[in-house]
């Protein structure tokens, strides 16, 4: 399904500023039809509030994800698409179900249980993350490489 390899960036922002991070991000999943997804990314804010731009490899945008308390939008290719949830709003824009909000606390190497997902945070000093979704079937491989 998705494949997110490359290099990405944790910024540590001053102590009043957003958490901010970039790189790269990949997405595989192991489905009969194998799928993919592969994009450099900026996140910033956190699972309440917050915002994940995607680029293509040339850095053109590809889709910016929005969220806060009550509302979820998609903003690709000129339009805006409001979602439920921000699950739903991660799930349309990768093409499978990204727990996000436990993206946060990984990257601020807590370790957050998240059913079916294991999360390796043993590389995070060098900028480097890997999650295995397990449960549902099928297997996903969550990668995120961070910018210098």
């Amino acid at each position: 399904m998705a494949l997110l390899t490359g290099c990405a960036h944790v910024n540590r922002p001053s102590s009043n500023a957003d958490p901010f991070w970039s790189g790269r991000i990949a997405l595989q999943v192991d489905a009969e039809s194998a799928q993919s997804f592969s994009a450099g990314f900026e996140l910033k804010g956190s699972a309440q509030q917050g915002e994940l731009t995607l680029f293509n490899p040339l850095g053109g945008v590809v889709a910016r994800l929005v969220w806060q308390p009550g509302s979820a939008t998609l903003h690709t290719n000129g339009e805006v698409r409001p979602f439920d949830s921000l699950d739903a709003l991660v799930e349309q824009a990768t093409g499978a179900p990204l727990p996000l909000a436990a993206l946060f606390d990984w990257l601020h190497g807590s370790d957050t249980a998240v059913p079916g997902w294991k999360a390796d945070l043993s590389r995070l000093d060098t900028g480097r993350l890997t999650a295995l979704r397990n449960q549902p079937t099928p297997v996903a491989t969550l990668r995120v490489v961070l910018d210098k």
